[in-house]
Order: C-alpha cells, then structure tokens, then sequence
C-alpha cells in the first residue's frame, strides 16, 4: 500500500518534497479509497493530475478503465513508473498546464491533488477545455474550497465562483485534516467534486468567461471602471439603464443570473 508513511519515506529515501511542486504525500489509505470511490468509474478514464508517488493512483486504477497521469517532477515520475506495473496506467511526464487535452474524445474522469500555488491555473485549464467531463474531484486547500461555493458579496466571490458555478454543481465531499499528510501542511484541506449541469456552448462561454474575468481584474473598482476600456462605453452605460444597475456596483456584489443578462447586453 503506498498511502502509508513507511512506504513514502522509503520511496523518497534521499529526496525530499519539493516546496515548489507543493508536494504533500497522503498518508491515509481510507481517505485515499473514498478519493478513488467518488472520483471514478469502471467504464470510464480517469486524467490525474500531479500523480505523485502514486497513492491515489494506486486506488484510480482499482475502480477505473484506465488513468492518464500528468507529473511535472521527474524524481516523481521515475518512482511512480518503477513502482506500479499496470499496462493500464499511462505517465506523462509533462506540465498538465501545456497538455493537449483534444486528443481525448470520449467522456472522461479527472482527480486531482492540487497544490495551493497552481490550482486556479489548472481548474481554468479544465474548465475551460473541450473535454466531456463526466465528473471532477479535487483535493485543494480548504480556502480554495470555500471560492468554489462562495457566494454574492462575500469576500471569497470571484471569476472562479461564477465559472464554476455556472457548468456544475459543485459539493464539498469531506474535509480533510493536514495531519494525514507527509510532511504535515500548514493548513487543511477539503475534497471537492464537480458535476456538469448543462450542455456546453464553446461560443457563448468564451464571451462570458472573458467577461467575468475581466469585470474582477481590480477588485476595488466598479464594475464599469474594469470594463470601459474593453467594450463601447455607450453600449454599457445602455447595459446599466436596461439592466436598472447602481452605477457604483462592484462585479462581487453581482450575481451569476445578472451577469448573464450583462453579458448578453454587451454582446448584442
């Protein structure tokens, strides 16, 4: 069993963890299965992002037709291939940030462990990719959890918020303490899954993710400070009226349902 300590000190032997990679070693087998459980299915591939030394793998194989794996680390990638021989599991050993995921044609399954420094990237990434996701599980930092779920005008709401929660149903599955890791991080952790909710529009969600980002680009400003550079002032100002908004209005204090009624305005 890989998820236990003796096994993660004896496969790093003289490595260490690499603060740059946020590299955390779970260390909790029961965990690690109601990861695998929750993320996957028999029929289907799982994409792992940030493999590891393999403990999720490991269990991503047990209840999966197949996983892809993307690792950044070569020291990671050379004990992960050594140490588990499955002719299902392929290891790439590459930045899930530059993988060209339009090779994946048919519905797929991605877990992840994600560390705090590159999480937003690679939800992004997916997000906005072309991949029929059939459902998302990440680990990720307890405080990026709460972005996930946050809601108007609380200090967490941002262009994340909206994006998910305008593709999926996102659910909060277990939170996990730092204490099941090796070495311990400084903070917890929570497990987050994801379920789409609606037929995807490529054309329609380009537009509207630019939209979102762009009206939270500064926080402190308005609304139509963060955009008047980027669209016909006259074509917002006409936004305002038909949509009765505060001309001091900031984009968190705006809902998902308003700002589609935004973007639909601007885009005429």
């Amino acid at each position: 069993m890989i998820s236990n300590i003796s096994y993660v000190k004896e496969a790093l032997g003289e490595l260490k963890a690499k603060k740059k990679y946020g590299q955390n070693f779970l260390i909790d087998s029961n965990i690690v299965d109601k990861i695998a459980r929750n993320a996957c299915d028999a029929d289907l591939t799982t994409i792992e992002i940030g493999p590891g030394l393999g403990a999720l793998t490991e269990m991503l194989l047990k209840y999966s037709r197949d996983v892809e794996a993307y690792e950044i680390d070569k020291d990671m990638y050379e004990i992960l291939t050594r140490n588990i021989s499955d002719e299902r599991l392929h290891v790439y050993l590459q930045d899930f940030l530059d993988a060209d995921l339009s090779r994946y044609t048919e519905k797929v399954n991605i877990c992840a462990n994600l560390p705090y420094y590159v999480t937003t990237p690679i939800l992004f990434k997916i997000f906005e990719s072309g991949l029929d996701i059939n459902r998302i599980t990440v680990m990720v930092q307890k405080e990026v959890g709460d972005r996930l779920s946050a809601q108007t005008g609380s200090e967490d709401y941002g262009a994340l918020s909206i994006e998910v929660q305008y593709l999926y149903e996102v659910r909060t599955e277990m939170n996990v303490s730092r204490k099941v890791f090796y070495p311990e991080p400084k903070v917890d952790s929570a497990i987050i899954s994801f379920k789409p909710i609606r037929e995807r529009n490529r054309e329609f969600e380009d537009g509207f993710f630019t939209l979102v980002k762009n009206s939270f680009r500064m926080r402190r400003k308005t609304l139509y400070n963060n955009l008047k550079d980027l669209y016909d002032r006259r074509a917002i100002e006409k936004m305002y009226r038909d949509l009765n908004l505060d001309g001091n209005i900031r984009a968190q204090q705006i809902d998902l349902d308003t700002f589609i009624e935004i973007y639909k305005e601007l885009g005429k």
